[in-house]
Order: C-alpha cells, then structure tokens, then sequence
C-alpha cells in the first residue's frame, strides 16, 4: 500500500485514542439521571461515532426534543470530567502520526465529536499541530454523510482514489463508502472485526498503529 495515498482521515473515539468504554459509561449516565432506560453497552456502542444528539436520538427512541437536550447535555458534562492525556491514545499511535506526516502524507480528523469536545482532547493529547484539518459533526453532516470527507478532502486538494479513510465503526465506513473512497478497519472500538469485514474495508487491522507497516509496505 506504500505510496497509494496522500490523505490519511482518522475517526477520534475508537479509532485513535482507547475511549469506547468511557463514552458507554456516559451515555448509561445520562440515560439514567434523565429517567430512561439505561442501553445495554453493545448498543451504546452501535451509536458511537454519531453525533451526539443523532446518538441519544437512536439510543433514546422515545425522548422528547427536551429530554434529547437534557441528555446531550448529561452527556457532555460527564465525559468533560475526565483528563484525558497522551496516554489515552492506542499504543504506538501517537509516535505512528508523527512518522506518517514527517514521511509527507497529510494527516487530518472526521468524528462525530463537537468541535470543543476534539479541541480539548487534541489538545490533551499534544496532537493538534499533526493534522492538516479536522472537522465534527456540529461543523457538517452527522456520519454517515460523507460531507465531512468532502470538506477534508477539498481542503487538502486530494482526490477521491488518493484518499483513505480509518475507522473503527460501521458509522466510519459507511461514510468512506459514500464518499467513495477507499477504508481501513480497526477492531479496537465500536465494532467487531466481522461487522466491520460487512463494509468492505481494504483490511481490517486489530490495533491503529499496525497501520504504520501497512503503509511503509
């Protein structure tokens, strides 16, 4: 795969940095301090990668607008109590990132986070000077709209067939799908390896740092 790409797009949660279990513990959260029935983890889990409001909505089928805003709200306010810091990310990613942009691909972020969520892990993470652009679903389309690839892939002066997409949920593919560019898989957040094979990934990885030998070739 050496040399087939020139724009590299990471998902955030799952994908980058070990936070699925913390984001199911919110969501269980806000669920129960608004009085609705608690989601079982894998469920949380499907809806992960979604805006946060589009999540609650699926997650939460028969709240009201009020109640949706009181749980995005919940929502929010927990998982912002947490530090996060370089070492929430996977193992060997962040050393992964800073070979792939000095190796000359341009690095860039598509999630379903808000934009003050990302911008105060990336900054958590002492990531943000990696990436050439980063877009949230309260800038675009919730995923799996391909808008934010778009967006991205403009930014970068990339074309479709020079552009890939990495990600950990069925949300990720679905989107690099729609956009028609190519994915990779990692099995380390939202979904297992065989939902994952369902969106035809070129590979499906177990962790995102393996994705540094893939490229090398």
């Amino acid at each position: 795969m050496k040399n087939k790409f020139d724009l590299i797009i990471f998902d955030w949660d799952g994908t980058l940095i070990d936070s699925i279990d913390w984001i199911v513990h919110c969501l269980q959260t806000a669920g129960k301090q608004c009085g609705c029935d608690i989601p079982e983890p894998q469920a949380a889990k499907d809806v992960i990668g979604l805006s946060i409001r589009k999540a609650c909505a699926k997650l939460f089928p028969g709240a009201d607008d009020e109640t949706l805003t009181q749980l995005t709200d919940c929502y929010q306010q927990t998982y912002l109590s947490r530090q996060l810091s370089r070492e929430d990310l996977f193992p060997g990613v962040y050393e992964m990132l800073v070979e792939l942009k000095q190796a000359g691909y341009q690095l860039a972020v598509a999630t379903g986070k808000t934009r003050t969520g990302l911008q105060e892990a990336l900054q958590a993470t002492d990531t943000e000077d990696l990436f050439c652009i980063t877009r949230c679903s309260d800038e675009a389309a919730s995923k799996p709209d391909p808008l934010m690839l778009h967006q991205i892939m403009q930014h970068a002066n990339a074309a479709n067939e020079r552009s890939l997409m990495v990600g950990d949920s069925t949300h990720d593919l679905q989107m690099a799908m729609n956009a028609q560019i190519s994915s990779i898989a990692v099995s380390c957040g939202a979904h297992p390896q065989d939902i994952l094979q369902q969106y035809s990934p070129l590979i499906c990885l177990q962790q995102p740092a393996e994705l540094l030998n893939i490229i090398r070739g």
